[in-house]
């Protein structure tokens, strides 16, 4: 495996320098027409210099040939230039004549009046006219020339552009995903169709057409589809749905085509479209840009369809936004399984977590079941990146092995911002964010169903003037109405601590107000909690739609949302009227150490 791993990289780095060296060599190129060129255009001024010297002008010529000074005259056929040798000089001249055949006669008339002058016409030379054959055609070069600049960067020229197979056999396999025990169960069925068509085909069993793994980015998607044809040792032919999309018409529908084409050769293989949902979204009679989406979509239908049995080509695609695709690809015979890819539980971040920590310098007291616990919710390409950022962190501050407050710091890096210690920072500002935070953190010490504070700061990071950070130490699939307005009373603690304390309220409870307004709209509109209301979902829904259950319905959703974030700002000043002193004392202590983690924190609620 290692052989061939260093020849693909050896082939990859061959095909780099080729491509390298073809820039020099054109480089190189363009710098020599440059020079040429100068020169040329040097030695075209001095010869011009020359030219004005040996010219002569026809008024001239004329005084010439009346006074019987010129001795011969040479003309070339199609050409208004003559040459011109005077008597009593070596050199001829040149002279441009407006109307050869009246100069011939002249000369023929001057000739028979006893001025003899010898008269030589040649005929035109081939070389001669190139120039001007150039001139005539380079209008219709140079409109070519932008044609095939333009077919170029539209991509035409690598239409339906698929990768050979030596070059894209994945080795990736399903020990490289974590997480997905479920989900990999599932597609092992895919694999040993790959291996083993015969076996099914046999028992009157059809190979999947297609294969939709759908959910929220970073979870795995990509990672999985690379699995399969990993394990199945089958060439994997990757696109981006973007890819298809261009400026011109056709080509999206001439790409999918050359893609199907492609595949067939190599099969078995698998076909991996990115972002499906670039060229499967919903059908519609609108034209230009959606016409030509319309098309590619067709066009994947009908490759999808035209699958012989005997072929082994399983189509997967993966998106995040699944209910924008079109039906007629989500029906059986297309993508005939829908797969979801959910966030990691608790055991599938901890796999996680050991895989890409595996070629990391871990101190002994880093602890990954607990960075498990700790990042509820994360995706598999959040937590990569969280061990990334701790390895950073850990070089930057010359560690010799990763740290536990080197994690931490990557968490509160990723989730929140950057700190920013420098920032200089009035001390009215100080205590206003204090007592913000401080209000944030004693409401939801109060709140049952909230999680545990694990630290208080009134550092800025990010775009956050401060921030209370919480334990996210379980797994949540459902989320009950009481958990919700809670969660809106934690969110309103900060503008309510501001007013109780300072009596007045600024602009840092905005993120908070936006937060808490969404959560209150969705409680109504989409979930149903709304006691007036009831179990009605709202949202998404046309005017029309929503007209249908009263002309004021508008009027009432609105006083519903308004009334829970009421409700929860007034819990909120009552919670902290009653804990005063626990507000106070932790506000005062962020002001002079600026943190509080969380034993810290508890010890301020241990008399209860």
């Amino acid at each position: 495996m290692k052989e061939k791993g260093k020849k693909s990289n050896n082939k990859e780095n061959k095909n780099e320098n080729k491509k390298d060296s073809k820039l020099i060599v054109g480089l190189v190129i363009i710098l020599i027409i440059l020079i040429a060129v100068t020169i040329t255009g040097v030695f075209m001024m001095k010869d011009k210099e020359k030219e004005d010297e040996k010219t002569l002008a026809y008024t001239d010529l004329i005084k010439q040939v009346d006074a019987q000074n010129v001795e011969e005259v040479e003309m070339t056929v199609g050409s208004t230039t003559v040459k011109v040798k005077l008597k009593d000089q070596e050199e001829e001249k040149t002279s441009i004549v407006p109307n050869t055949e009246a100069f011939i006669n002249l000369i023929q008339t001057e000739s028979l009046d006893g001025n003899e002058i010898k008269l030589t016409q040649k005929p035109r030379s081939v070389l001669v006219q190139i120039p001007s054959i150039l001139v005539s055609l380079l209008p219709t070069i140079i409109m070519v020339a932008l044609f095939v600049m333009i077919f170029k960067l539209q991509g035409l020229g690598e239409k339906g552009k698929v990768y050979e197979e030596t070059e894209r056999k994945t080795k990736v396999t399903f020990k490289d995903v974590a997480g997905l025990e479920e989900e990999k169960a599932e597609m092992i069925e895919i694999v040993d169709f790959l291996k083993k068509p015969e076996k099914y085909a046999k028992m009157g069993a059809k190979i999947p057409r297609g294969v939709l793994l759908y959910g929220k980015p970073g979870t795995g998607k990509t990672l999985i589809a690379k699995a399969i044809a990993g394990e199945a040792n089958v060439p994997f032919i990757s696109m981006s749905g973007s890819e298809f999309i261009e400026m011109f018409a056709g080509l999206g529908a001439s790409r999918v085509r050359k893609l199907f084409e492609k595949a067939r050769k190599l099969a078995p293989c698998i076909i991996f479209i990115d972002e499906i949902d670039a060229i499967g979204s919903r059908r519609n009679s609108n034209g230009g840009a959606e016409s030509e989406n319309n098309q590619t979509l067709n066009q994947l239908l009908v490759e999808m369809d035209g699958f012989e049995s005997e072929e082994t080509i399983i189509v997967i695609a993966a998106t995040n936004r699944p209910e924008m695709l079109d039906k007629a690809l989500l029906r059986p015979g297309r993508f005939d399984r829908q797969i979801t890819i959910p966030t990691p539980d608790l055991r599938g971040r901890l796999e996680i977590l050991k895989i890409h920590s595996s070629d990391k310098r871990l101190s002994e007291d880093v602890n990954l079941e607990s960075i498990a616990e700790d990042t509820a919710g994360f995706t598999g390409a959040e937590l990569a990146n969280i061990l990334n950022e701790a390895a950073i962190i850990a070089t930057k501050n010359e560690h010799e092995e990763i740290e536990n407050d080197d994690i931490e710091e990557a968490v509160k890096k990723v989730t929140v911002g950057l700190e920013k210690k420098e920032r200089v920072i009035s001390d009215k500002d100080k205590k206003l964010t204090a007592y913000h935070e401080a209000g944030h953190a004693v409401v939801s010490r109060y709140l049952p169903t909230q999680a545990n504070v694990k630290e208080v700061s009134i550092i800025p990071r990010g775009v956050a003037g401060g921030y209370t950070m919480y334990k996210t130490d379980e797994d949540k699939y459902y989320i009950s109405k009481t958990e919700m307005k809670e969660k809106l009373i934690a969110l309103l603690g900060g503008r309510a601590a501001e007013k109780l304390v300072l009596d007045d309220i600024s602009t840092g409870a905005s993120n908070d107000i936006e937060v808490a307004t969404k959560i209150a709209r969705e409680m109504v509109t989409k979930y149903g909690m709304s006691e007036s209301l009831g179990p009605i979902d709202f949202q998404g829904k046309e005017p029309y739609e929503i007209q249908m259950f009263g002309e004021n319905i508008g009027d009432k959703i609105g006083q519903e949302v308004k009334q829970l974030i009421d409700e929860a700002y007034e819990n909120a000043q009552q919670l902290l009227i009653a804990h005063r002193d626990k507000l106070d004392l932790i506000a005062q202590t962020l002001l002079r150490q600026e943190k509080v983690n969380e034993k810290e924190f508890a010890r301020f609620f241990e008399d209860e």
